[in-house]
């Protein structure tokens, strides 16, 4: 029986699985994003802002696996399925929920596809436009939004919300924010896991979006400190309500002995009885 010759591993393919796995031990945090659809300027404006605080490099699914496994790090067993040909690998020795953050802060200003769902509402704002009548003037018309000529040039006279939160850009809405040069999706790296050899612990689904969690934080302090002073819970954020509460109180009850009718009260009782 002829013995199956096997083809030998490229000495690319070999430094490339060495190169990760090292990358892997020697930083806390190996994080996996998703760039599927990033076009390579974006990318490479995104990973020229992040080359301070993560290592990023594209590289084929076969290698990305076997260099976890030549890891030794069980852990990372589960995250092999979440590798793909669109993701990118990052490597970086700050805690994976800020590098995750970091993601969210450096996506870069697109143009709008016909048929993209928009996470936000879509606005053409008030003011001048570099667009001369001519075309442009009926398109605008028919996606109703109202233009005067200003100076020669088309000018928006009233604000106008073009495409709201969750709905599909149309053709027409996509073609005229392009001529109006209105970007109004942002575009980046999508944080899928990350892994931190400090925790040993991968974590999965990790986008955080500092913005919203802090509006959320807020509103929670809020609702948090109004049950508190309707408690009379005592604490350092809620004290200074109490007593104010307090004060108040008092100066009403005082305001209504001075009127007397407390005292009408309590002898309008006392004769009933």
């Amino acid at each position: 029986m002829v013995e199956k010759r096997h083809k030998p591993i490229p000495e690319k393919k070999i430094k490339g699985v060495e190169n990760i796995k090292n990358l892997i031990k020697e930083n806390r945090t190996f994080l996996i994003a998703s760039i599927k659809g990033l076009p390579s300027r974006q990318f490479q404006e995104i990973r020229k802002k992040l080359r301070q605080e993560a290592t990023i490099i594209v590289s084929k699914k076969s290698t990305v696996v076997r260099a976890i496994d030549k890891s030794q790090k069980d852990s990372l067993n589960d995250v092999k399925k979440l590798i793909h040909e669109d993701v990118a690998l990052m490597f970086s020795n700050i805690d994976a929920f800020e590098l995750a953050a970091k993601l969210s802060e450096n996506k870069v200003a697109a143009a709008a596809k016909p048929g993209q769902i928009t996470e936000e509402d879509i606005v053409v704002e008030e003011g001048p436009t570099e667009l001369m009548p001519g075309l442009a003037i009926s398109e605008l018309g028919a996606l109703g939004i109202k233009i005067a000529i200003e100076a020669g040039k088309i000018s928006i006279k009233e604000r106008k919300v073009l495409v709201k939160k969750g709905e599909k850009v149309s053709a027409d809405a996509a073609s005229i924010l392009i001529k109006l040069e209105i970007k109004p999706i942002l575009i980046g790296f999508e944080p899928l896991a990350a892994f931190d050899s400090k925790e040993n612990k991968v974590y999965v689904g990790i986008k955080v979006d500092k913005e919203a969690t802090l509006k959320e934080l807020k509103s929670s302090y809020g609702m948090a400190l109004a049950l508190a002073v309707s408690l009379a819970y005592p604490a350092k954020e809620s004290l200074s309500f109490i007593l104010a509460k307090a004060v108040m109180h008092e100066k009403a009850i005082e305001n209504l002995i001075n009127s007397g009718k407390i005292d009408n009260q309590e002898n309008s009782q006392g004769g009933q009885e």
